[in-house]
């Protein structure tokens, strides 16, 4: 206990370690789901399945536990929702590119995150973004999940005229993804913790009661360590990004990763009382729990991981050091017996889709943030939402708003306040939709 109290300054936050493994099961209970939802949502891209739960598994617990004992915050990393639906629909999907050449963008975008977490210039890039188009970039991509998840359900179906229309309600599957939905949100309007996981549970109970999951291969099993290397090599890495164009993509990969990894654990650290003075200590080290988490990831098969914000379930909890984050990467490992039961849950969409959607709801709260009264930043923000989910595409959206805001601000008379690196993002977001492969 001395150990555990020197290295994680137990006292001076107030609190102790009985507080700290609860705190720790609290936040693993809120987003455990990630290990059922990202190996689906990747396997649709042609990803084997236990490639990615495991690659999961690892990133997860690499980011944690970097998080924990390096940066001592209550903070977990994963791949992080809405990432992983880009990379499996957008850019390994109707852009056709394969996913080992996806995955080399991610690593490259890992290895620019990890530069710029050991540099100032990663400070510079957050200030150059105005807050109307991160909060657009949130909420367009709480969209595109939450689109992804009501077409997984079958609760939104192709038209032939329309592109989209309502599915048959009374069709099994999508009255089960309804009945799953109902349940989870339920959960959060009576505040339960875990709702997204015990929402799942439910689901894959009733699922299970109707003959529509079975557990043939049983629950348990040994984990098998995933390939270490899914793309050949990081220089191959790097020649695949130029080859195909996927400029936008490592970018799109970097920006979101950046700033919602940051927004998330300022968000968390002043909840839990750890700021001083307005800024985040060892904000380096939590940086780099994120950037090395997702150039592993990376290497191993997963799309870019985040700081998850249902981090904050834990602090409510009593949660105030690493020892937090150290739990959740422990009860992670555990996790990792159980891919039989994961394997089977992963064929029937309709016990995760609800997940999507609800998340993708939660995302769009930054949308309150946003000055709607001016129209130069408020249509920037709005073009962005809109356009990730109708395009599949969250370089597109980004790109499109990129482009829009310093011309509108330029032509309101405030061209003076938009940074000079906005304006050499808008240029090389114009190039690369006029002139090169987007996706």
């Amino acid at each position: 206990m001395n150990g555990l109290e020197k290295r994680f300054e137990l006292r001076a936050r107030g609190t102790n370690v009985p507080r700290e493994v609860l705190a720790g099961v609290t936040t693993f209970l809120t987003m455990v789901y990630i290990v059922v939802v990202n190996p689906i949502i990747l396997s649709q891209a042609g990803v084997p399945f236990q490639q990615v739960f495991m690659a999961t598994i690892l990133a997860t617990v690499i980011g944690t536990l970097w998080m924990g004992l390096f940066a001592n915050y209550p903070i977990a990393i994963a791949p992080g929702m809405g990432m992983n639906a880009y990379f499996a629909f957008a850019v390994a999907g109707s852009a056709g590119v394969p996913y080992d050449v996806a995955f080399g963008a991610v690593f490259v975008a890992g290895v620019l995150f990890l530069l710029l977490s050991l540099t100032r210039f990663r400070e510079a890039l957050i200030r150059a973004i105005p807050d109307n188009l991160k909060h657009g970039i949130t909420a367009g991509i709480g969209l595109f999940i939450a689109f992804i998840g009501l077409r997984l359900s079958g609760i939104v179906t192709k038209h032939p005229e329309n592109l989209v229309t309502l599915g048959d309600l009374r069709a099994p599957a999508t009255a089960l993804a309804l009945g799953g939905l109902l349940v989870t949100a339920v959960l959060f309007v009576l505040r339960v913790p875990g709702a997204l996981f015990f929402g799942m549970v439910f689901t894959g109970a009733v699922a299970y009661g109707l003959g529509m999951l079975r557990f043939d291969d049983g629950f348990v099993s040994v984990p098998s360590m995933p390939e270490w290397l899914v793309f050949e090599s990081p220089w191959q890495a790097v020649f695949d990004v130029v080859q195909h164009g996927l400029y936008a993509v490592v970018f799109s990969f970097l920006l979101v990763t950046l700033f919602d990894t940051t927004g998330t654990m300022i968000a968390v650290a002043e909840q839990a009382g750890l700021l001083k003075n307005g800024t985040m200590p060892r904000v380096q080290h939590a940086l780099l729990a994120d950037s090395v988490a997702t150039t592993v990831g990376a290497m191993l098969g997963t799309s870019p991981t985040s700081a998850y914000i249902e981090s904050s379930t834990g602090v409510a909890a009593g949660g105030r050091t690493g020892l937090t984050a150290v739990v959740v990467a422990a009860l992670f490992i555990l996790s990792a017996f159980f891919a039989p039961a994961v394997s089977a849950v992963a064929g029937l969409a309709a016990i995760t889709a609800p997940a999507l959607i609800v998340v993708g709801s939660l995302m769009l709260q930054s949308l309150r943030h946003i000055r709607w009264d001016r129209f130069e930043e408020a249509f920037p923000a709005f073009l962005i939402a809109l356009t990730m989910p109708l395009t599949s595409s969250i370089a597109t959206g980004i790109a499109l708003g990129f482009i829009a805001h310093p011309l509108l601000m330029l032509f309101s008379g405030r061209g003076r306040t938009v940074h000079p690196l906005l304006w050499l993002f808008a240029a090389l977001f114009l190039v690369q939709l006029l002139f090169l492969p987007h996706v």
